[in-house]
């Protein structure tokens, strides 16, 4: 979308826009490519410093899918992980004052059926295509429409949960930016307290805390809806 509050249009390759949604998640993917390849670059066997951070981040993700899904579903470990930290980049994007890809309900709509197909995916091949499908008419066959009508609200559920609370922040903080512009406007010159003091405790929150939140809470019900599938 072009104009409006949707992400601008950059540029466009045969015919096809490429939208700061797009470009945005190419910088992010260049920095993690980038980065996995200093971090897994001339790796020691006694651990310290850089390598200690980087692999006490990889034992912490291994741990929370253990405990989450359970140790015989650890092959998870890499797909939650890179899933978490993309979000968490994506969401603190807004700190750098370019647009969060996870402001555009495509990105996390997108990310929401991924999950959706992999409870699915994975429910099949754990119980099979007959047991899984049974499934949908327990407890009682009546219960099968309302079993439907929730599957089908799991990946509405978690795409536009993420989406609405990180352009509700992205709103909230452009509606100040904007105050501010505005009050400087009125008063003839801005003051640099209030410039700093007011955006950047809401900043913290709406970017910082916010964002790692939803990071959080989006890889969790990801891991308990796929495991819930398989069990």
């Amino acid at each position: 979308m072009d104009g409006g509050f949707g992400p601008r249009i950059i540029f466009e390759i045969g015919g096809i826009p490429i939208t700061e949604t797009v470009t945005n998640t190419w910088i992010i993917m260049i920095f993690l490519i980038i980065f996995s390849y200093v971090a897994g670059k001339n790796l020691s066997k006694i651990p310290k410093g850089f390598q200690g951070g980087v692999e006490a981040l990889v034992d912490g993700i291994y741990g929370l899918v253990s405990q989450t899904m359970g140790k015989d579903k650890i092959g998870f470990a890499p797909y939650i992980g890179t899933l978490m930290i993309y979000l968490v980049f994506a969401n603190l994007l807004g700190l750098t004052s370019l647009r969060p890809p996870t402001a555009d309900a495509n990105t996390t709509m997108a990310l929401a059926f991924l999950t959706f197909f992999m409870i699915h995916g994975f429910g099949m091949k754990s119980k099979g295509v007959g047991g899984y499908l049974k499934g949908f008419t327990e407890p009682f066959f009546v219960m099968l429409p309302l079993n439907l009508i929730g599957e089908l609200a799991t990946p509405i559920s978690l795409g536009f949960r993420l989406f609405g609370n990180i352009v509700g922040g992205l709103i909230i903080m452009s509606l100040l930016y904007s105050g501010l512009g505005y009050a400087s406007t009125l008063l003839g010159s801005s003051i640099p307290f209030l410039q700093t003091a007011i955006p950047v405790p809401l900043h913290i929150y709406f970017d910082v805390f916010s964002g790692v939140l939803q990071s959080f809470i989006f890889a969790m019900l990801t891991m308990v809806f796929v495991a819930m599938a398989i069990d």
